[in-house]
């Protein structure tokens, strides 16, 4: 059996480097590379068709093709075909590459949009050979620069006949139960359909076995987790209570049922694994600030760790200001302190003269050794990968774990997705803010944008303007942070300044733009979605986004709450000309679980999630919405399986026992 991917023919160095980008990296990544959807491929009739319809249609070469250049790097090649039937003209753009393959008489098959008018077809893809009689299901997989599709089933055909074996996780009584068939067979249809009606079966084997060893995970940690004794606290709520009333504002009734919850998870024997999730702006952060304090009335050291250095500095300062009147002993750690610094810090935390630390991923470095951590909170926690998490949490002997999350979705699907925490969902916004008034306009409408900001830039107020591209593409038409900039300085450059915010640049440049435009020394801010999170500007009172179309409901309620911070009317205006039906839902709602509902329903869970969770969610081929019921069942018939008597002994579930320890050493 060839277990190496450079042994599998047509693999070389170049194309093994493009593979790895994909993620590839060895035989049974390979294997398990599905396609992400599948073309039915079969002969339109013609009689048939309107005016841009879809056709597939095959016939043979009438002549050399003609080839065209226009624009930057921009071809346009057109040929004859013959089907015996009828003679069309077949365009297609920016393929030129492939004239040379062109003989007159051989046969190709043309797929693409009909223009009855002209009888004339524009083609997005030609294949040098006739259709078969019957239909063809040619698998699509997601690709990077280097390979194509067809390139890649190429060298998945090779290594599917090559011997090969695959772990099979699902147990024999489930297989029967659903008579699902055996996996290796799936496998191979999936890459290889031989029928539609193969194709669902292997489709719902593969589906199937992700979601039971997901919900397997799942339960099996909830199992384990739930008889873990963490640490002992005895702190009298009065304390806590005292604590609260010191606070500049009073909490709101899911804040108070938040750590009330908290509260008892802190004083119980049993180790905590919680999950807040809230809007944007509903206060998570000050739950965590009472969690901390329970946590140092107990003597234990506690962490905090955000995602960016910009939202930890943010944290450490509002930590400072609303524990200044306590004793609590408070330190940031970043990645771009001096080395001087972080060995004071590293001492200072040994010896238990830091009660609090607040950092990035630094947290879990080598050179950081607590004296007795207590308490892990880390804030977006969907944005850090399994093994960040697990790194941190493992600096303590069973310290009690709280995440924040403020990328709300649906409770049922959080019960399921979450089922190893208990979780708490804070819905009430705190008293004085206003909801945020969304406008949608069109491009058209530009200048009624302008005249909004214009507004608010009187008034003294900030601005963010989201563009989704950094630079300008031969591919797209979309706004770039630097067209956008143009205008924005055209229409505003005399009385404000602007500045450019991106992923690409260095941390020190980013810090640099942030600075100046929380001291308001920058008015308006143009930015990629590289401020989604944690960003905390008071003074910012409207969100511009445009070709708003092109993110998601949850995305754009994430962005829409980098404003609406203080008690100043604050406003978003979406720009689009498409999908404006789907965004009117932001306009209608500022509830973020209602928008994740909706998001959830129109675009499954892949937007929900943001940032993929490293491991935690991501499916080769199941679609947490789309096969919502599959994973009901397979969360039951996993903790079937859990329950029975001879899970630990019978050797048949040895596969699954050995992957659910895995799991364990990395969660």
């Amino acid at each position: 059996m060839t277990s190496n991917l450079i042994d599998v023919k047509g693999i070389g160095p170049k194309t093994l480097t493009i593979l790895n980008k994909l993620g590839i990296n060895t035989y049974q990544d390979l294997l398990f590379y599905y396609p992400f959807r599948f073309e039915v491929i079969v002969r339109s009739d013609v009689k048939q068709l309107d005016q841009d319809d879809h056709i597939v249609i095959d016939g043979h070469v009438e002549n050399i093709p003609n080839v065209s250049f226009f624009g930057k790097r921009k071809n346009r090649m057109s040929f004859i075909i013959n089907t015996g039937y009828n003679i069309y003209n077949v365009v297609i753009f920016n393929r030129a590459f492939l004239k040379n393959n062109f003989r007159i008489g051989m046969p190709v098959t043309v797929i693409g949009k009909y223009d009855k008018k002209h009888s004339m077809i524009v083609a997005s893809d030609i294949k040098f050979s006739l259709l078969p009689s019957k239909p063809v299901i040619e698998p699509i997989y997601h690709v990077t620069s280097g390979i194509s599709s067809a390139q890649l089933q190429k060298i998945i055909d090779i290594a599917l006949n090559n011997d090969f074996d695959v772990t099979e996780y699902i147990p024999p009584y489930l297989i029967d139960k659903y008579k699902l068939g055996a996996k290796k067979e799936a496998v191979i249809e999936i890459h290889k359909p031989t029928s539609q009606s193969n194709l669902k079966k292997a489709t719902n084997y593969l589906k199937y076995e992700e979601l039971f060893l997901f919900m397997l995970k799942m339960n099996y940690l909830r199992q384990r987790r739930s008889g873990a004794i963490g640490l002992k606290r005895t702190v009298d709520y009065d304390k806590v209570k005292a604590f609260i009333a010191t606070l500049p504002f009073p909490l709101t009734e899911d804040q108070t049922k938040s750590v009330e919850k908290i509260y008892d998870d802190l004083t119980n024997e049993k180790q905590m694994n919680r999950l807040i999730q809230g809007d944007v702006g509903s206060g998570k952060t000050i739950v965590a600030v009472i969690a901390l304090y329970i946590n140092y009335l107990s003597h234990y050291q506690g962490v905090l760790m955000a995602p960016t250095e910009i939202l930890a500095v943010q944290h450490y300062d509002s930590l400072k200001s609303l524990l200044e009147h306590t004793d609590i002993k408070i330190e940031l750690l970043t990645g771009k302190l001096k080395a001087s610094e972080k060995k004071d810090i590293y001492k200072r935390l040994a010896n238990n003269d830091i009660d609090i630390l607040i950092g990035t991923h630094a947290l879990f470095s080598d050179d950081v050794i607590y004296h007795n951590l207590g308490l892990v909170i880390t804030d977006e926690q969907h944005r850090f990968g399994v093994n960040q998490r697990s790194s941190l949490k493992n600096k303590g002997t069973t310290p009690d774990i709280l995440y924040l999350s403020a990328t709300p979705i649906p409770r049922t699907y959080a019960i399921v997705l979450y089922g190893d925490m208990d979780i708490s969902s804070i819905h009430t916004m705190p008293r004085g803010r206003k909801e945020i008034i969304t406008l949608l306009k069109k491009n058209s409408e530009i200048k009624d944008v302008l005249d909004l900001m214009y507004q608010e830039l009187k008034a003294h107020h900030q601005i963010y303007v989201i563009a989704p591209l950094i630079e300008e593409s031969d591919k797209s038409d979309l706004e770039n942070v630097y067209e956008v900039k143009e205008k924005i300085d055209r229409a505003f450059g005399k009385i404000c300044k602007s500045a450019i915010l991106h992923g690409k640049m260095s941390t020190k440049e980013k810090d640099e733009v942030m600075k100046k435009y929380q001291n308001n020394e920058i008015s308006i801010l143009i930015s990629t979605t590289v401020i989604e999170v944690g960003v905390d500007v008071k003074n910012a009172t409207m969100m511009v986004i445009f070709d708003s179309y092109r993110f998601g409901l949850s995305q754009l309620h994430q962005l829409r709450g980098r404003v609406g911070r203080n008690d100043l009317q604050s406003y978003c205006v979406l720009i689009s000309d498409r999908e404006t039906e789907r965004l009117s839902v932001l306009t209608k709602t500022n509830d973020g679980f209602k928008v994740s509902e909706e998001d959830f329903r129109l675009r499954g869970s892949g937007d929900l999630f943001g940032t993929r969770q490293s491991g935690d969610m991501h499916f080769n081929l199941a679609n947490i919405k789309q096969d919502f019921n599959i994973l009901l069942k397979a969360r039951e018939d996993s903790e079937e399986l859990l329950n029975s008597k001879d899970f630990t002994t019978n050797e048949e579930y040895q596969n699954i026992r050995e992957l659910m320890e895995k799991a364990i050493s990395i969660s």
